[in-house]
């Protein structure tokens, strides 16, 4: 019996909309003050207070965007998705939307170690998912494309690189706190290093 492919169409729009709508989420966390606390407090009172609130908008945001890039970059290479692909991509989703509920759980325990740990690690697990799929696409799709290797050296680096960081960092949060919580920092600097080495080795393949 001949399986029929996955349509790709609906699977790229729905995985689209999961990951705006969480990132639309987000902003829920930072909660609409009353006419009686503006009046209390101030306008920049009740801002200065939402300041937790807004870094936790600000850091979710741009960190699921750039999965969310990687994400629609890899799916570039894809031709038709399988059913371990499929599975792939619903783990990534179920962190994904997860990610509203653990920005607000870090962003009301700001000080708390729990809260700092368990968002890393649900970032963490949206950058296992990621490698993985990352992985298997260039395994699958990339081989048989003809694309060069490097290339998918290049993306498999990138794709370890954000769930390593975030990994390392809710490793560090039981031994040092504030360390891990700028450790996500390293991502770029990291990353700086791996699209230098790559580039290089890009330059080479096209020089010979």
């Amino acid at each position: 019996m001949t399986r029929t492919p996955f349509e790709r169409g609906r699977i790229i729009s729905f995985i689209d909309a999961v990951f705006s709508i969480a990132m639309t989420l987000l902003v829920l966390e930072v909660a609409i003050p009353t006419y009686e606390a503006v009046a209390e407090k101030g306008t920049w009172g009740i801002l200065a207070g939402l300041i937790p609130n807004f870094i936790g908008l600000l850091v979710s945001f741009l960190v699921t965007a750039v999965y969310w890039i990687a994400h629609l970059r890899i799916m570039s290479y894809v031709v038709d998705f399988d059913k371990k692909l499929l599975w792939l991509n619903i783990f990534l989703l179920l962190f994904v939307v997860l990610m509203p509920f653990s920005t607000s759980f870090y962003v009301n325990g700001f000080d708390l170690l729990g809260p700092f740990i368990f968002y890393s690690f649900n970032l963490a697990a949206i950058g296992l998912f990621n490698y993985l799929i990352v992985r298997y696409v260039v395994k699958k799709e990339i081989a048989t494309q003809g694309i060069d290797p490097v290339t998918g050296q290049w993306e498999s680096w990138r794709a370890f690189n954000s769930f390593a960081v975030w990994a390392i960092a809710a490793i560090l949060g039981f031994f040092f706190p504030w360390v891990a919580r700028f450790f996500f920092i390293t991502i770029f600097i990291f990353q700086a290093f791996i699209n230098a080495h790559f580039q290089k080795k890009m330059n080479k393949t096209v020089s010979s």
